[in-house]
């Protein structure tokens, strides 16, 4: 981990919520993988759980923007081909109990300043979708037909975390 303390706070708490969402995201965890003093949560994060898991969703879906920014446009079947190279090792990831931290964040309990966490999730989805489509349009598709595909295929990858997360829960548990 590299970056200052809040910037380290952050991915700690990204890593944080991809293994075990907000409710079992604790600020102890967080501390502990970043470094950081215990005084440094309210000083970084004023606002508290809700801010920090607010940001982190934010942060992390900055990163994922501005890889599918990186994916090829030569034509839609290309854009399609980058995005499944993209996901596959993510969705692999989420096999082993990952998950997503923007989608974490969009599931939030209203018992953590939901409207800033699920704003924040909202704004990272939708900057996917609009970078995606872009990509298509890029591509050659229409408008509408670009932010459909876009839609639909980051429907498929959150769908595809929930799936994966749920087999390896009950694989866990039940040990089937």
């Amino acid at each position: 981990m590299t970056g200052g303390t809040r910037e380290r706070m952050i991915e700690a708490a990204v890593h944080a919520l991809q293994r075990d969402g907000v409710e079992g995201m604790s600020f102890t965890d967080v501390l502990s993988e970043s470094g950081a003093a215990r005084g440094a949560i309210y000083h970084h994060f004023p606002g508290g759980k809700g801010q920090l898991v607010a940001e982190a969703a934010t942060d992390n879906g900055n990163e994922v923007r501005a890889l599918l920014a990186q994916l090829p446009a030569e034509s839609p079947a290309a854009v399609v081909r980058g995005f499944l190279a993209l996901i596959r090792p993510v969705v692999q990831e989420s096999a082993g109990g990952s998950g997503c931290a923007v989608a974490a964040a969009a599931m939030a309990s209203s018992a953590h300043d939901h409207d800033n966490v699920h704003n924040a999730a909202g704004v990272a989805i939708e900057s996917w979708i609009g970078e995606l489509a872009g990509r298509f349009a890029a591509a050659g598709l229409v408008q509408a037909e670009a932010h459909e595909l876009a839609s639909s295929l980051v429907t498929i990858l959150e769908g595809a975390h929930v799936l994966a997360r749920v087999t390896a829960l009950i694989e866990c548990r039940y040990g089937r």
